[in-house]
């Protein structure tokens, strides 16, 4: 029997990917007591918004103090293929949703544009369409659906209805509660908000669209204003789920060419074919086809906002303060949407002292998209590229990604002050490699590089997609080239040889990142040297043994007691000698040896509590320290002149370094050019000692 999906299993599958209610209409009557069974179902766009992010999941990092919200950083709909990585970015989504949630709860974002400010590559782009796409599955949901109208039967009251006309959708997509007269409707509204269990109160103040209201008022006139008639009569509920390729719910507008601007594509124009049967002046010949119609009820996604006309900002005025729309030779047109512009920074800056500006900034929430700051989270921005494509059998070698990383997140830092900590050094910080022994604040840098940064740290720099089309290249060279592993040596040599050729780069920023580009050759030969000392003295059970007489003796020296003397079995003073030793191969100093010791001891009782048993491989500084010292132990038995020799590296003993390398995650050919780069300077430093 053959796997293929048949028709059959296709159609099903959609069948059930769709809400059961999707085709189904329902009374007004029903609705009202559907919303008195589910109050939410009444939400407006802001809190339906704010509503989905938390659906989706959330993960609070007490220690940075923000809620990462999973539809970003795990993307369930999608198994992972889009999530958003750093700090920074959970940080500026964490405040974009925080602006929702204001919004929901009527405290004045609900009326601001949520302006995504970054620079190109940031991800803005990407975290607005991941919205947009959870929006969308959103209100198929259970949880996030959302109701509106349409008028039927209309030719049979009103007597100039076009017969196409006879059923006719709300127009602007409508919440059905618009139907009743205000003060009917907040009776209803109060009722809900006394079982409503959210921290928002339902509003819904609005009027109904124009056309609605020419219908309500026909249809009220021929049933002597019983309105209960209009509604059973001439009303069907239905369900409304938001698709951003029907626009329904969901709007993207992008600037034209300044000469082809049409304020029309934002409020919506008269409808020519029906002029003729209408006239110009009747509501029903109005095309509500406009960006701002057809995104009520949801999402509005202004792409590139600034490089609008000044002129055509205006309609965005009322759109967010008013929270209605005025298209040409028609009343005000109540509109329900969470409005977000994406803008890049030559046109921020460009329009940031424009005082003619002055209203249209007042009317904006600012949210930064900075590139990210934390090089190995970077590096997973190039993995997820990686994994999303169809990649060659090719071998990524270790630090590869993380080197190409460190290099944009070096462009993007501000240079420390004072000279005492390295750019290398702050990007080290950043990524969370501190030891309490280096005495650098975290915070300190970060605060200085808000004073001194134009705008905000991480906001210039070089892009990650200019890095990953980089590390493409190199795939692709290293494949024409019969190589089957991708190096960082490889990958430093495209962005040499490249950085001058993209386009976004200064010109005065070259030499700088030439710079920057050896200070990443430099990091990354001493994490080479380090893998290759690793292959030639690395003894597993050697740093169990050592990792245990370490703690033997930090727990008497903490104590004030003695240990056993693994040879003689004598009770002895703990052996400072062996525990500077080892510390010292972290480099720290004699006067915050205690720290340390204290530091190490606190970690083993913690494991110890948790039934966990001693392992040095599980603490990063004490592993670290134990290797540094096998080294210092093994040396003097390596055969160091087997690392520079030309021959082929078919000999007993080069394969074992191989071999070991390989254990690290080089492929074997990568494992002899890193043998090669980073053995010939072990070897010459060991020669000259």
């Amino acid at each position: 029997m053959s796997d293929m999906e048949t028709l059959e299993d296709l159609s099903e599958e959609y069948r059930r990917s769709i809400p059961a209610d999707l085709r189904e209409t329902r009374s007004f009557d029903w609705y009202l007591e559907e919303l008195h069974d589910a109050p939410k179902v009444a939400r407006n766009a802001h809190q339906r918004v704010a509503d989905m992010f938390d659906y989706y999941g959330t993960t609070y990092d007490e220690e940075a103090g923000v809620v990462e919200y999973e539809l970003a950083s795990e993307d369930p709909l999608g198994d992972g293929e889009n999530t958003f990585y750093g700090r920074n970015i959970h940080e500026s989504i964490h405040e974009f949703v925080n602006k929702v949630k204001s919004g929901a709860r009527g405290l004045g974002p609900e009326k601001r544009i949520k302006l995504l400010l970054g620079p190109v590559g940031s991800g803005k782009s990407d975290f607005d369409r991941q919205v947009r796409r959870y929006y969308e599955d959103y209100t198929m949901r259970e949880a996030g659906r959302m109701y509106t109208f349409r008028w039927t039967n209309l030719c049979d009251v009103v007597r100039d209805q076009d017969p196409g006309d006879d059923v006719v959708r709300s127009p602007m997509n409508q919440d059905p509660l618009v139907l009743l007269p205000v003060e009917q409707r907040q009776r209803v509204v109060d009722d809900l908000n006394e079982r409503l269990d959210a921290p928002y109160t339902i509003r819904n103040e609005q009027a109904l669209d124009p056309a609605s209201e020419f219908y309500m008022d026909k249809l009220l006139e021929h049933y002597d204003d019983d309105l209960q008639q209009v509604l059973e009569n001439h009303i069907e509920v239905i369900r409304l789920v938001a698709d951003e390729n029907k626009r329904q719910s969901i709007e993207t507008f992008e600037p034209k060419d300044k000469k082809n601007q049409d304020e029309t594509e934002l409020t919506g124009d008269v409808n020519y074919s029906k002029i003729a049967v209408y006239g110009e002046s009747d509501p029903r010949a109005f095309d509500y086809s406009g960006a701002f119609c057809n995104a009520n009820r949801g999402l509005f996604s202004g792409e590139e906002l600034l490089k609008l006309q000044r002129e055509f900002l205006y309609d965005f005025l009322h759109a967010t303060q008013e929270q209605t729309i005025k298209p040409k030779n028609n009343p005000r047109i109540d509109i329900d949407q969470v409005i977000v512009g994406r803008t890049n920074m030559p046109e921020y800056r460009d329009k940031k002292g424009d005082e003619k500006m002055e209203a249209f900034n007042d009317r904006t929430k600012r949210i930064d998209f900075p590139y990210v700051l934390q090089y190995e989270e970077e590096a997973q921005i190039y993995r997820k590229m990686l994994s999303n494509a169809d990649v060659p059998d090719i071998h990524v070698e270790p630090h590869t990604l993380e080197m190409a990383g460190l290099f944009g997140v070096l462009t993007r830092i501000e240079e420390p002050d004072g000279g005492q900590v390295s750019i290398v050094q702050k990007a080290k910080a950043y990524n969370g490699e501190i030891d309490e022994a280096d005495d650098i604040d975290v915070k300190k840098l970060r605060d200085e590089a808000e004073e001194t940064a134009d705008i905000g740290e991480g906001m210039d720099g070089v892009s990650p997609r200019f890095i990953g089309d980089e590390i493409a290249e190199a795939i692709m060279d290293s494949m024409h080239r019969d190589r089957g592993f991708l190096s960082p040596l490889t990958t430093f040599n495209h962005l040499e040889e490249n950085l001058e050729n993209h386009g976004s780069i200064p010109t005065e920023n070259f030499e700088t990142y030439y710079r920057y580009l050896e200070s990443v050759r430099e990091e990354y030969k001493e994490r080479a040297i380090e893998d290759v000392r690793h292959a030639l003295a690395y003894d597993l059970d050697e740093i169990q043994r050592q990792g245990e007489k370490y703690m033997d003796h930090v727990m008497a020296y903490i104590d004030d007691d003695t240990v056993e003397d693994e040879i003689t079995g004598r009770e002895q003073e703990p052996d400072e000698k062996f525990l500077r030793d080892v510390e010292e191969k972290l480099d720290i100093p004699e006067d915050r040896k205690n720290d340390f010791r204290q530091e190490v001891a606190n970690w083993v009782s913690r494991r110890a509590r948790e039934g966990s048993s001693f392992d040095p491989q599980d603490n990063d500084r004490l592993r670290r320290a134990l290797e540094r010292k096998l080294w210092e132990d093994k040396k003097h038995n390596i055969n160091f002149s087997a690392l520079v020799s030309s021959g082929e590296m078919d000999d007993d003993e080069r394969n074992a370094w191989i071999s070991a390398l390989e254990e690290q995650g080089y492929s074997r050919e990568g494992a002899k050019e890193v043998l090669e780069f980073a053995g010939a300077e072990v070897a010459k430093a060991e020669m000259e000692e």
